[in-house]
């Protein structure tokens, strides 16, 4: 099912314009891991899942797509996991820490929410990372947000930086922060060279 609606996505919203690609080569090529990405529309989701492909990605979704059986069908399918937005359990760090064990991709929008401002990161995806001793692909994207967007015909762009890997010999606490501080720098960097090459 989710390599069918890859493909079927990608057929769908190349009609309105095909993404351009970046740094897909500082994916890793083995090993579970997370990948950040800038958040500021339902669009860049499914264009961030079709850019790896086909590598899987797994998704955090709000538990009320889960509450109907069609849709709680279809989200398991598309490996979304439910997440309770407005208070998060264990589940929300454990199900993603596991799957990165398992050697499978977890994508996170460390904004907590859609948005085009500069807003502070949430910890999740570092928390996430730290816990399951996996780096982190800083991602950046730059397009169409939403069904009038894609009638306007914006193009889409993508780009991967390099993975972020923990400093393992700081506390904690200071790893954590290093990696925020890090990961907040990247994404930055990444969505400015988007933005002047588009």
């Amino acid at each position: 099912m989710y390599n069918f609606a890859a493909r079927l996505l990608n057929i769908i919203l190349s009609m309105f314009g095909r993404i351009k690609v970046n740094g897909k080569e500082n994916l890793p090529k083995s090993d579970g891991y997370v990948i950040a990405c800038t958040h500021t529309g339902w669009v860049d989701i499914l264009w961030l899942g079709i850019s790896v492909f086909p590598t899987k990605l797994h998704f955090m979704a709000k538990k009320e797509l889960f509450e109907t059986a069609f849709t709680k069908w279809l989200m398991e399918q598309l490996n979304a996991f439910p997440v309770n937005r407005e208070n998060p359990g264990p589940s929300a760090i454990k199900i993603p820490r596991n799957l990165i064990k398992e050697g499978k991709v977890v994508g996170i929008f460390p904004s907590g929410t859609r948005t085009t401002e500069d807003v502070p990161l949430k910890r999740g995806a570092v928390t996430i990372a730290n816990l399951a001793n996996a780096p982190i692909v800083p991602a950046a994207y730059i397009g169409p947000n939403n069904f009038k967007d894609l009638f306007k015909r914006k193009k889409p762009s993508i780009i991967f930086g390099e993975p972020i890997y923990m400093e393992k010999d700081l506390p904690k606490k200071e790893r954590i922060n290093q990696m925020m501080h890090e990961l907040e720098g990247k994404m930055k960097v990444l969505q400015t060279e988007l933005r002047e090459h588009t």
